[in-house]
């Protein structure tokens, strides 16, 4: 399946339907009172979170949106039906923006969770709603009033608890089948993994996180070399970030030089991604020279990053302790959001 997660659409809310102007008639009666009845509301377009999607595939190539508009009402007080609502179905974790203004008009997280992004229209006044003291015949109606429409940015950003970055060919791909059930394509080439990959890590009885394997950057990606920064706003959403280092790759004069990079094209995505918590791990240290060039950089590192933790994902050497140690530190994040809600509810 083609993984699409960034689309436009136009959106159509129902228009309302006209009031109608009528008066009861019926034997005997000459001149009955007004009794026309309201117009229906114009549907809504809703977005709804599927948890059977994970690409916005079904929207790409689907023009426009358009809800049913109401019916006009008719007499004898009857008001018209609404118009029928039409539903969007989205990949849970969509953000679905005004096109026009960058307004924020859905963020959907939860699975079946629903929100209006275009109002229809509301349905006009039947000439019964203006009958008074002092008109008691009123020959006048209102009409429906036009639902909304707009176009709308939809973007899709995974729902994971932690992101794995690094320069193409770190071994991502290869950890991420490692530690979970997926089964992304690995080679020896660069830039293997071309769409983002999740799965769900197991690490203690009942405890899992979610992780995301996003595809390679490299230095300019936020200028669009490579394939640029598009992919990052995935890990916009994760609590953690999981560096991966290919040891065998390291500068031996600058071996900050690749962890750099990364963090500097982090900072230019988003600051706030920058800032994220990182755990630094060296992979391919099952290679000789992959192992001393980590023992370089595990003495260069900055305080606030060690320790340097050393893997080989094609051996699985270090895999189950770096397994352990991101659950623990996802417990100690859910454990102070716990404690953040408590002393906000005090």
């Amino acid at each position: 399946m083609k993984f699409i997660d960034e689309t436009k659409i136009r959106v159509i809310a129902g228009d309302g339907g006209p009031g109608c102007v009528s008066f009861h008639r019926a034997k005997f009666v000459r001149r009955g009172p007004a009794d026309g009845g309201n117009g229906g509301h114009g549907g809504d377009v809703a977005a709804v979170a599927d948890s059977q999607l994970t690409t916005l595939l079904d929207l790409r190539y689907r023009k426009e949106c358009r809800a049913s508009p109401g019916k006009r009402g008719a007499d004898s007080d009857c008001d018209g039906r609404r118009g029928d609502d039409y539903l969007i179905k989205v990949p849970v974790g969509t953000l679905i923006r005004d096109a026009a203004t960058g307004e924020l008009l859905a963020d959907l997280k939860v699975p079946g969770e629903r929100a209006v992004v275009t109002a229809g229209g509301r349905g006009g006044k039947g000439n019964a709603h203006f009958a008074s003291s002092t008109n008691r015949s009123p020959r006048y109606a209102q009409p429906g009033e036009p639902g909304v429409e707009r176009e709308l940015m939809i973007e899709l950003r995974l729902l994971a608890d932690v992101g794995i970055i690094g320069l193409p060919n770190a071994g991502k791909s290869t950890l991420i089948s490692v530690i979970s059930a997926v089964r992304p394509k690995i080679a020896d080439y660069p830039f293997t993994t071309l769409v983002p990959n999740l799965g769900v890590v197991s690490y203690g009885e009942g405890k899992s996180f979610v992780v995301a394997d996003i595809p390679g950057l490299i230095e300019g990606a936020h200028q669009g070399h490579g394939l640029g920064d598009k992919f990052l706003r995935h890990v916009m959403r994760t609590r953690m970030l999981v560096h991966l280092l290919d040891a065998s790759q390291i500068d031996e004069k600058d071996p900050l030089a690749d962890w750099k990079t990364i963090n500097r094209e982090l900072a230019l995505f988003d600051p706030e991604l920058g800032q994220k918590p990182q755990i630094v791990v060296a992979n391919k240290v099952d290679l000789p020279v992959g192992r001393e060039k980590a023992k370089l950089l595990a003495k260069k590192l900055l305080k606030s990053y060690r320790p340097l933790h050393i893997i080989s994902a094609a051996t699985t050497e270090g895999v189950q302790a770096l397994v352990h140690l991101i659950g623990r530190r996802m417990d100690e994040l859910r454990q102070q959001d716990e404690a953040d809600r408590d002393a906000a509810g005090a």
